[in-house]
């Protein structure tokens, strides 16, 4: 067996760890669960000893499954949750927990124009959850010894290597990062009372940001000496572990959450603020949704109605016909990320009648998702970016019903790959550039293109319509929002 590369994934719920061969080629995966906390309404740590512990567990058992030992592993890569914020000591130990990217318990300084200095420089929506808001919080709140504030990536790879770096992508969610310099920003960093020694360094996310020292031996099992790529976040992971490194095609992830995104050459902003801006592995730029709740619309469906599992949720939805039969999902469970950013919005399905059943409803959610998803893609059709297809990921992939509804909404045809679960893979690719057993991302991506199926777009006629009355709906009822709700 020649040389292998280890891609790690850091996950909410569990770390996942994945083997591919020198051609890139999955040869196995494992993951190790773990949870959350959630101490206050609102609030949402994790303990990134969780992460380091389940490393050489999961990593032995994608190993095994390979059929393959610790031995002939020539380099390791780490991707994972964004916005997470960790403070450390001198000996780079954690002070407390991960703010993770569900915490919402910081706060924007109270600073005229900020939220706009924040859009024109970093290209993102001003909001307490990126790190910048979560290293003041921390900072005012018994972080005092803190020496340096870490993602989630960036820890487990000073954990590795003994070096403090972080890539540009991770860096570009943090609010306190220009797009244009590609360094922190001394403007934003004055404004969140940051300094830049107090963060990690910046380098590209395949470059190798060290080897495996003592330490990071004995949490991977892996061998000492072997380099360990800088890494990135699993918004960037995921679409170029689907071989997506190049502009032209949709990244639609339909995981809990869906993201939705594509690349430009050009650090293109929306001044609607729909998309955010981020840089992409290879000097690209990221242009995204960061995604409404999606699949876990349909577990909270399957939950609430005591469906069995997605095949029968999925067969139930088969049943009713294009348009709903006029039924309408707005697809705010966790608030609105479409047709416009809305934390107050609230999910609903509108248009039941005596007629309509559960396959009405089913279908409806998908449709409902699939008509934010085309709010993404019609404001990233304005802006000039380049779309020829729609590249589908995450457990949602597996629907050839959700794919054809995307496929006929947008009508764009729609790629689904072999793998689907591909963060762990963009690690594993990131890796090898590392580790030398790739000469660029470039190559390695297109080494990674498997994609095995192309659902051709359809009649998009009855969606068109519904799509109308989803968006006059969402207008309609924005004065409800607006109104707020006593159950958050």
């Amino acid at each position: 067996m020649n040389a292998i590369f280890i891609g790690i994934d850091i996950g909410t719920q569990s770390l996942k760890a994945t083997v591919v061969a020198n051609d890139l080629r999955v040869l196995a995966s494992a993951s190790r669960g773990y949870e959350a906390r959630y101490p206050k309404p609102g609030w949402a740590e994790q303990d990134p000893k969780l992460w380091e512990a389940a490393m050489a567990p999961a990593i032995c058992a994608a190993l095994e499954e390979a059929g393959v030992g610790p031995a002939t592993a020539s380099a390791i890569g780490i991707a994972g949750q964004l916005d997470g914020c960790i403070a450390v000591d001198r000996q780079d130990e954690p002070l407390g927990p991960c703010l993770i990217w569900l915490d919402r318990r910081a706060a924007l300084p109270d600073r005229k124009g900020l939220a706009d200095d924040i859009h024109r420089r970093c290209g993102i929506v001003a909001d307490p959850g990126h790190m910048g808001a979560k290293i003041a919080w921390l900072q005012r709140n018994g972080a005092g010894q803190a020496v340096r504030f870490h993602q989630p990536v960036s820890y487990i790879v000073n954990r590795l290597t003994g070096r403090a770096v972080m890539d540009y992508a991770l860096a570009s969610t943090t609010m306190l990062y220009d797009l244009a310099t590609r360094a922190w920003s001394p403007e934003l960093l004055e404004a969140f009372g940051v300094d830049a020694e107090e963060l990690p360094e910046l380098a590209e996310a395949y470059e190798p940001a060290g080897r495996l020292n003592n330490a990071g031996s004995g949490l991977t099992g892996l061998p000492k000496g072997i380099p360990v790529a800088v890494g990135t976040g699993d918004d960037f992971s995921t679409p170029l572990g689907a071989g997506i490194v190049r502009p032209g095609r949709l990244a639609c992830v339909l995981g809990t959450a869906e993201v939705v995104g594509a690349l430009d050459t050009e650090a293109k902003i929306d001044e609607e603020g729909l998309l955010e801006t981020h840089a992409y592995v290879g000097g690209h730029h990221f242009i995204e949704n960061p995604g409404w709740y999606a699949g876990g619309a349909i577990e909270w469906f399957l939950k609430n109605h005591r469906i069995a599992d997605p095949a029968e949720f999925n067969d139930l939805a088969s049943r009713a016909p294009a348009g709903s039969g006029g039924v309408l999902f707005l697809p705010a469970l966790s608030g609105a990320m479409a047709p416009e950013w809305n934390p107050a919005a609230r999910a609903c399905f509108y248009g039941l009648t005596a007629a309509h059943g559960l396959p009405h409803m089913a279908r409806a959610v998908m449709e409902g998702c699939a008509f934010a998803m085309r709010d993404v893609v019609e404001r990233l059709q304005s802006l000039g970016v380049p779309l020829e297809a729609i590249r589908l990921l995450g457990g949602g992939a597996r629907s050839r019903l959700w794919a054809q509804i995307r496929a006929d909404t947008v009508q764009l045809p729609v790629e689904l790959p072999g793998e689907v679960d591909t963060s762990p893979i963009g690690a594993a690719m990131l890796a090898a550039v590392a580790g030398g057993g790739a000469p660029d991302i470039v190559t390695a991506a297109e080494a990674r293109n498997d994609v095995q199926v192309v659902v051709q777009p359809g009649d998009g006629g009855a969606y068109d319509a519904a799509y109308t009355r989803y968006r006059a709906l969402f207008k309609a009822l924005k004065p409800v929002f607006d109104l707020g709700s006593e159950n958050p």
